[in-house]
């Protein structure tokens, strides 16, 4: 009996019944077309042989773990590409499943657990997906150019033992098309956090602290945050944050990384200029492992009230050399409170000035209304404008601040300065 190392790549079509029943002849004419032009190409590319086909599914065995999953990697961003513009009803998908194991060899076949289990992960990927296992996961990750997420074990059929699955993050269209513009507002990006600690039991608590600092970003209205799904297809990959600013259309990204000794825990994050690779903030949180959701909830919220200033202020320091005719309503907005955030009579003219300007020419921007209506009230009420009285306009100004978005807190907090003034205290503790 021959034995022999090798890795195994399994793959087969998905819905493949349905579409031979929709149209024999069609489908059976685009399978060969996506074999002969796409797969088999990529396989003898890589170095791989095919070890037989079986109607819509493959086997193929490889001398080189890296080269089954750059080989599978391929095949999917190629299917990609060819199926973009076809109904989803019609799409031809593969499954592709990846293991690394003896096998037994007879004549041009092989056999064994090692194929099996490859099998069985083909199982377990998504349509369009690749699947590998925990062994390809530790020897290729740092060696491609693709994320990894762990999904965990799983239990398949005729294996004794349970086998641990790890999903294959292929890159986004927009990493292969033309970077993506930038949006009005200030956009960014959130990064998986790296799990220094050397334990994959960790990668639950670094992934939950980067899910929960996405959401608590994405409740401050100044920011748009780009999405959980977005932003994970970078776990397990050295991306430089200026190839990442271009392929998600962002200016920002945080990162950061867990590292776990005994009960305690050290958490980094650090805050980057996307365009010029600058550091904004930078910071390290040690804590104790007590209760890991109140862990989770402490760094979330340590993290989301230190970007937020630092956003603004580096947006402000941004919008500086450009004329205030050339400025949206958001830069307009961030310049305007770098000039008052200096706490001088004459800065906070400035600032009311540029505030008014946003008014006018953006009417239906709710920042602008609501930070206006404060800068008023708090300008009278300190002394920088003595003969102002414009109280009935700030008042006017919060609430159509409140009209145009209910949640921005500076309109509340504006609302509440009314109230204030007014000896309404009730009606000023509830805004």
């Amino acid at each position: 009996m021959e034995r022999r190392l090798a890795a195994i790549l399994s793959a087969d079509v998905v819905g493949y019944s349905r579409l031979m029943e929709a149209d024999e002849a069609s489908t059976l004419a685009k399978l060969n077309s996506h074999r002969e032009e796409l797969v088999h190409r990529a396989i003898a590319e890589h170095h791989g042989r095919i070890v037989k086909l079986m109607g819509d599914g493959e086997l193929v065995e490889f001398g080189s773990v890296v080269d089954a999953v750059e080989c599978a990697v391929e095949i999917q961003q190629g299917m990609n590409k060819r199926n973009a513009k076809v109904p989803e009803n019609q799409r031809m998908e593969f499954r592709i499943g990846i293991n690394v194991g003896d096998v037994i060899v007879e004549g041009e076949d092989i056999y064994g657990d090692g194929v099996n289990v490859a099998s069985r992960l083909e199982g377990l990927a998504d349509p369009g997906g690749i699947c590998v296992a925990r062994n390809v996961f530790n020897q290729v990750k740092n060696k491609v150019d693709v994320g990894f997420e762990d999904m965990g074990e799983h239990r398949v059929k005729n294996i004794t033992e349970p086998v641990r699955a790890y999903r294959v993050q292929l890159a986004r269209p927009s990493a292969i098309g033309p970077p993506l513009a930038l949006p009005d507002k200030p956009s960014i990006a959130v990064l998986p956090f790296d799990n220094m600690s050397g334990d994959p039991e960790q990668e639950y608590l670094c992934d939950g602290i980067a899910e929960d600092i996405i959401t608590a970003l994405s409740r401050l209205h100044w920011f748009l945050v780009i999405a959980r799904n977005s932003t994970f297809v970078y776990k397990g990959r050295s991306v430089d944050v200026k190839q990442i600013g271009r392929e998600l259309g962002v200016r920002y990204v945080l990162e950061g990384s867990v590292r776990k000794a005994g009960n305690r825990v050290r958490i980094t994050a650090q805050l980057v200029d996307a365009m010029s690779g600058a550091h904004h903030w930078a910071q390290t949180f040690d804590r104790e492992l007590a209760d890991i959701f109140e862990l989770q909830d402490d760094i979330t919220q340590s993290v989301a009230s230190a970007i937020e200033p630092k956003l603004v202020a580096a947006e402000g320091a941004r919008s500086q050399s450009r004329s205030p005719q050339d400025l949206s309503a958001w830069d307009l907005v961030t310049r305007a409170m770098t000039h008052y955030g200096r706490m001088t009579t004459s800065e906070s003219e400035i600032a009311i000035r540029m505030l008014r300007s946003a008014v006018q020419r953006y009417p239906n921007y709710g920042p602008a209304h609501s930070l206006l209506a404060f800068a008023l009230m708090v300008s009278d009420h300190v002394g920088w404008a003595p003969e102002s009285d414009e109280y009935g306009y700030a008042a006017e100004l919060a609430r159509r601040a409140a009209q145009l978005d209910n949640e921005d807190p500076w309109a509340h907090l504006a609302l509440g300065y009314v109230a204030f003034t007014r000896r309404q205290t009730d009606e000023s503790i509830k805004e």
